[in-house]
Parts: C-alpha cells; structure tokens; sequence
C-alpha cells in the first residue's frame, strides 16, 4: 500500500509539472492535423461522434475544447453547452433537450457538460430531488446503450483537479477581467461543497461507467498535460485508418479508464 500511495503521488506531481508554451504548441500541432485527417475520414463514412466532456468547476473543460475544435470544420462539429432548463424543460423528460442536439451522420458533437448535470451540479446544489436523481443513475445506462447501439461513437471524459488547484483557478477567474463571463453563481459554493460534489461524483461515476461506454478520467492540474492526453485519447477512441503515423497514447499517469480503485488510491482528488 505504502508503494502504491508512493506511485499515486509521483504521478501527480508529474500531472502538475510546468510545460512551456512553446513545447505545448510543438506537441499540439501534429495533433491537431491528426484531428483534422480524422474529421475528414468521419464525414466520409458517415459515423456519428458524441464526446462528453465533464468536471469540477475550473477544471478546464472550455481550454480543452477550444484546443481540440479550432482547425475542425464548424459545419460538421458543434459545441453543445446548454443553459438551465425553462420552465417548460423542467417538466419535460430530463434527456429531452439533450436529445436535439445528438450527432448525425459525419459529425461531431460535444457536450460541454451534459445529461451528467443531473449525477452531480444538480443534487448537491438540490435543483433536483433525490428521486430524480435515482432515476437518471438507473436509465442513464440504458439510454446511451440505445445510442451506441444505434452507431453513435460516445467517449466520456471526466476532468479532476485537486482542490487546491480548483481555489487558485476560481480566484485567478475573479480577478482577470477577461474571464468575467466564466464567472458563474455555482462557483461561490464549489470549495464550499467540495466534499458533496465528490461523493456526487463517485456515486455517478460507478454508476454510469460500463464497458460499453466507459469513463475516462484525467488528471487536469496541468492544462496543457491534460488538453494534450484529452485529444490523444479521442484520436486512439477513432482509430482513424488515414492518419499517416501512429499518434502515441496518452500516458496512463494522465489519463486512465475509471476504476472504483481510483476512488481511494489518490488517482481521483479528495
């Protein structure tokens, strides 16, 4: 055990260490070509794409979709980031509004936070009941079945940061004026209910990982270790045949496929 905990926090620290900007866009650029050869051999067979992108406030899921989507063709990808629901969706079933923004044929859609509202932002902050919950963590499986079954590619990403990490992110937010508009009423309270917002995680992470559709989670202290494991990860999930060289996997010490074991061995923040 003593090992494993040793192991846990020399990969932390990897996650956490500096990487220059100019390495970062060295590494970056091939990726992002790869990215677009692949969007190229998607629309060309018709497959069908939905990335979920999920995570603690801060946690950098804009940055990493900002990276991924800027050269990809903004006919064929879109980015889904759907305010709180109206009056008229509360009342509607709770995939409802997800549902219209599915992908079709040679698209790409992501989820800038999805359907998973409700496994986390939306019980702890008690904007749902506690039946409302219990019934997403019991359909949520069958349903993204029924889109894989039906040919919808899903990759999910959980992003985690620690909570020293997410404090320093929220105050660098609040006092830079061009990030005013990610500022959001839930970020008041998202050190406060930093515990509630990990047993919300943990529950809906088991819950909803299968082999089907699993999760993956990645370690995110370092924005440009993550962006980079993030877009590896989603071009070794595609598996596209034209790309001219093999892209390298992620490191296993940045991104991983959940495991119950990850809950209590350092890999997820606490």
């Amino acid at each position: 055990m003593a090992n494993d905990k040793k192991s846990t926090k020399a990969a932390n620290d990897a996650a956490k260490s500096k990487m220059t900007d100019a390495v970062f866009l060295e590494q970056l650029e091939p990726l992002q070509v790869a990215l677009v050869t692949t969007q190229q051999w998607l629309m060309e067979t018709g497959a069908k794409v939905l990335i979920i992108f999920e995570g603690r406030d801060a946690a950098g899921k804009d940055g990493t979709i900002k990276r991924m989507t800027e050269h990809m063709s903004a006919r064929s990808t879109r980015v889904v980031a759907l305010p709180k629901p109206s009056d008229r969706e509360r009342t509607q079933w709770h995939f409802q509004r997800y549902a219209a923004h599915l992908p079709a044929a040679g698209e790409v859609v992501i989820f800038n936070r999805s359907w998973y509202n409700r496994g986390g932002v939306e019980p702890v902050m008690g904007f749902c009941t506690p039946e409302e919950h219990a019934d997403f963590l019991r359909d949520v499986v069958p349903f993204e079945t029924m889109l894989s079954e039906s040919g919808t590619h899903i990759i999910k990403l959980w992003l985690d940061i620690s909570r020293e990490e997410q404090a320093r992110r929220l105050e660098e937010r609040r006092t830079d004026p061009l990030a005013r508009l990610k500022i959001s009423p839930l970020d008041a309270v998202a050190q406060e209910k930093w515990d509630d917002y990990t047993a919300a995680r943990d529950e809906m992470l088991k819950a909803t990982h299968t082999a089907r559709t699993p999760w993956f989670c990645v370690r995110a202290d370092s924005k440009k270790h993550a962006r980079l494991a993030i877009i590896r990860h989603v071009l070794h999930q595609l598996a596209c045949p034209k790309l001219e060289r093999q892209v390298p996997e992620a490191s296993s010490d940045l991104l991983y496929k959940f495991t119950a074991k990850a809950i209590k061995d350092g890999r997820l923040a606490d």
